[in-house]
């Protein structure tokens, strides 16, 4: 099949969450024989300069730079409009142009959309069988931000998320089938009621990069992963570190937190200033970190979706300790294979448990991994992918692409 394919994000490092989901779909949807012609954005030269490597695993690629000042701009244009911001800052003419040269001169069988803020670059596309992957509910996202901001900020966030909620019930039906990435927010779709097929297919982990490498930890080292220029990492860890590190460094003055994560802010960098804390910045390679510690902790208050950083630690080898928002987008048993907190004092028992007890923390690793390697594997994924595909173009052109290309041989 010839699938053209547009994400929010160009997929190429796969080395944070915007870009993992889709890399991993059009690796497997080349090496299954299909031509996917990959068509994105970037935002700057340094961007675009890392996307060299992604020609390996598609048959066609494009990104449209874009501007992030112009970017700002066309979202502030977008305010007193009932079109969501969001979707102003992914917009790119050049990229639409791109687009719809594509769609005159090629014969695509199936369109495929990853996030709904760049589904406007096809919605009025007919005749082509038409997928969007949703991944998060963002509009979900925006809303929750608005219990986290001051007045009159939080407004802004609710108007946006309001806006992005309409869009993506209205989104939907310019489609043949819509997606996402955990059963929560599955449901959260189903309940739009858009009249269209619905599914949902998790996120993986790279299992044999992300895996235990044998050596040993500090039982006084808890750790957390994320990027740093992400208000939801930027909250849970400035909460962290004001209320569950001081309850956790009384009972274990030795113990230490290791923040990983690129582009810390101003606020973050602060933190390195504390006892026991440690901000590293971007790192080459976030495995060493993560595996010398006790524990690595999620305590996310603004979570949809799957948490990548949860399911890399545990695929490590790492226990990891969440809150409930987090551990919804994980498929495992919290208790079983990690543990949850609710507020600063369990945060603090359950990090202590792991850190003092070696047999504990044995079998969260073990649980932990095991749970990974046969629930968020990305083979199982994309085997459901592909039976979404099927569906979608059984629906609409009454014939599955192994039959299309058996009647064309």
């Amino acid at each position: 099949m010839n699938i053209l394919y547009i994400c929010h994000r160009f997929p190429y490092p796969p080395k944070r969450g915007g870009k993992i989901r889709p890399f991993n779909m059009i690796s497997h949807l080349s090496r299954q024989g299909h031509k996917v012609w990959v068509c994105s954005l970037v935002r700057g030269d340094q961007e675009a300069a890392e996307t060299s490597g992604i020609e390996q695993h598609c048959h066609h690629h494009f990104m449209a730079q874009v501007d992030n000042k112009l970017q700002t701009l066309r979202m502030v244009a977008r305010l007193p409009l009932p079109t969501p911001s969001s979707m102003g800052f992914f917009y790119s003419a050049k990229l639409k142009a791109h687009i719809d040269q594509l769609l005159a001169r090629e014969k695509f069988d199936l369109i495929f959309v990853h996030c709904s803020s760049v589904a406007q670059y096809v919605a009025d596309v007919t005749g082509i069988p038409k997928i969007l992957d949703y991944g998060d509910m963002d509009s979900q996202k925006w809303l929750t931000y608005t219990r986290f901001k001051p007045f009159p900020l939080n407004m802004g966030y609710w108007l946006e998320g309001s806006k992005m909620e309409r869009a993506e019930k209205q989104l939907a039906k310019h489609f043949d089938m819509a997606t996402c990435t955990t059963r929560a927010e599955w449901q959260t779709l189903e309940d739009y009621r858009t009249g269209i097929a619905t599914d949902w297919f998790p996120n993986g982990v790279d299992s044999d990069f992300f895996k235990p490498d044998g050596e040993g930890y500090d039982p006084n080292a808890i750790s957390f992963i994320g990027r740093m220029d992400y208000y939801p990492n930027q909250h849970c860890m400035l909460e962290f570190c004001d209320k569950v590190l001081p309850l956790l460094r009384q009972r274990l003055p030795e113990a230490k937190l290791f923040i990983v994560g690129a582009d810390p802010s101003k606020e973050i960098w602060a933190l390195d200033k504390l006892d026991g804390v440690t901000v590293t910045g971007s790192v080459d390679d976030v495995r060493p970190y993560i595996q010398r510690t006790a524990a690595m902790v999620a305590p996310l208050a603004i979570a949809r979706g799957t948490q990548n950083k949860i399911l890399e630690a545990m695929a490590m080898g790492v226990p990891v300790v969440s809150s409930r928002q987090a551990a919804g987008g994980i498929d495992a048993v919290a208790g079983e294979h990690f543990l949850v907190a609710d507020n600063p004092q369990e945060y603090a028992d359950a990090l202590l448990s792991l850190m003092s007890d070696e047999n504990r923390r044995k079998h969260y690793a073990d649980a932990g991994r095991n749970r990974v390697l046969s629930n968020h594997n990305w083979p199982a994924s994309m085997a459901r992918l592909d039976g979404i595909i099927d569906q979608c173009i059984k629906a609409t052109t009454g014939t599955t692409p192994s039959k299309e290309a058996a009647l064309c041989d």
